[in-house]
């Protein structure tokens, strides 16, 4: 309840931060629009219908993506995890490719798939698979070597000792590598929603886009906020419960 109130009173302070700056007659209120008339776009765009279908169509792009991008990515940094030659190779690519901004892979998907579906696609799976092969490579090589061994000793090789013993044991900071993976494919599909412009649904990214384009800022403004909502409900309600549940049942909490 504490932690409620103290997040309350400084988002409000937030918000009267801004009203006091777009009432002070400084900025325009084209340029720099009230916490109002942000509000009354949302609520306009809730209404009809226009919100609703933006964001179901981003979270529909973003779950494909995530989801294929995490089924690759898995299995690739387990292989990572298993040799030091993949780590010098299929590793290293891993981790170059990973600090390229989202917004470069755009141009090549555009040349590859046009202005589709899977040009989206294409680029929320590369913002995810490269971060998910890290995590998961990270992950498989923090587990203490005597599980390893204890297996072993048992009788467990191979592909029943990755599935059984190292999987399972690496699973607390997979999920944290999955959470990881999430925030990339956001920003991912959000650049990729910007720059490619598709007839097959439009989604937050593109709300933003025609909202430069019509110097609208409050519909500017309104979806960036509803982006940050959103990233912040699937932290908050998907990753952050799960991933305190790992690490408790895991014994791997600092806290």
């Amino acid at each position: 309840m504490r932690r409620f109130i103290a997040a309350s009173i400084f988002f409000l302070g937030l918000l009267t931060l801004w009203q006091v700056g777009a009432g002070s007659g400084r900025w325009s209120p084209v340029l720099f629009p009230s916490p109002w008339s942000v509000g009354a776009y949302l609520w306009d765009a809730l209404l009809d219908g226009t919100l609703l279908e933006a964001i179901w169509v981003t979270l529909k792009r973003l779950l494909v993506g995530y989801t294929v991008g995490a089924l690759i990515g898995l299995p690739l940094g387990l292989l990572v995890s298993s040799s030091q030659t993949m780590e010098d190779t299929l590793g290293a690519l891993a981790l170059g490719l990973q600090t390229l901004p989202s917004v470069c892979w755009v141009p090549l998907a555009l040349l590859w798939f046009g202005q589709t579906e899977g040009a989206m696609l294409f680029v929320v799976v590369m913002g995810t698979v490269w971060s998910v092969i890290i995590a998961t490579d990270h992950g498989a090589r923090t587990i203490p070597p005597i599980y390893a061994r204890a297996a072993r000793t048992m009788g467990s090789r191979g592909f029943h000792l990755w599935t059984r013993v190292m999987l399972p044991a690496s699973l607390p900071f997979l999920v944290s590598g999955m959470k990881q993976g999430w925030a990339f494919a956001w920003r991912s599909l959000m650049a990729a929603e910007i720059f490619v412009t598709i007839l097959t649904g439009f989604g937050l990214g593109q709300l933003l886009h025609y909202g430069r384009e019509l110097n609208a800022m409050d519909q500017v403004i309104g979806a960036m906020a509803v982006i940050v909502l959103i990233g912040l409900l699937a932290d908050r309600i998907l990753f952050s419960p799960w991933e305190r549940f790992m690490h408790r049942r895991w014994g791997t909490n600092i806290r």
